[in-house]
């Protein structure tokens, strides 16, 4: 098959970007060029930051700062909200200027190099994770944390200051 015509494949598969890549799609991608996405830092009033737990082959096993990847033609505001409800339940506010700009380069050959904005963010009220049948080790629990934990995942290790 001729690159030209892998690409037809391609685009017919993915009529509209904007709603997100088929996984072996979103994968190639990623081998190819930097991913850029937005990491959500929440603090609540005694200055706990809520931090998520992450366990897959791409970061593996820690904690994290809730995040996610722009989708094409997407905007910070957007993928920060749709972030929020996601992986929180909720949406959030967030300060429009990001805090703090990093490049994260992983082992990983797929979601290896990221171009991260990590945005200040918080909840309207009072917010308690839920977590329903969840344990501390399931991907996506959610804690508040006093301090950085010593489990971080690696690319994060850059938050450690903020949090």
């Amino acid at each position: 098959m001729k690159l030209n015509e892998a690409i037809t494949a391609i685009d017919g598969i993915v009529p509209d970007a904007k709603n997100g890549l088929p996984e072996e799609v979103f994968l190639l991608a990623s081998r190819l060029t930097p991913m850029v996405n937005v990491d959500l830092l929440l603090k609540d009033a005694a200055g706990r930051t809520l931090l998520s737990w992450r366990d897959d082959e791409f970061a593996g096993q820690g904690w994290h700062v809730p995040g996610g990847i722009i989708r094409y033609k997407e905007s910070f505001e957007e993928r920060i909200q749709k972030t929020a409800v996601k992986e929180l339940g909720q949406e959030i506010k967030f300060d429009p200027v990001p805090i703090a700009i990093e490049q994260f380069f992983c082992e990983h050959v797929s979601r290896g190099h990221f171009i991260s904005f990590l945005f200040k963010c918080r909840f309207s009220g009072y917010f308690s994770p839920e977590n329903k049948r969840l344990t501390e080790t399931s991907r996506g629990y959610l804690k508040w944390h006093a301090a950085c934990p010593v489990n971080m995942i690696n690319i994060h290790e850059a938050y450690r200051k903020y949090i």
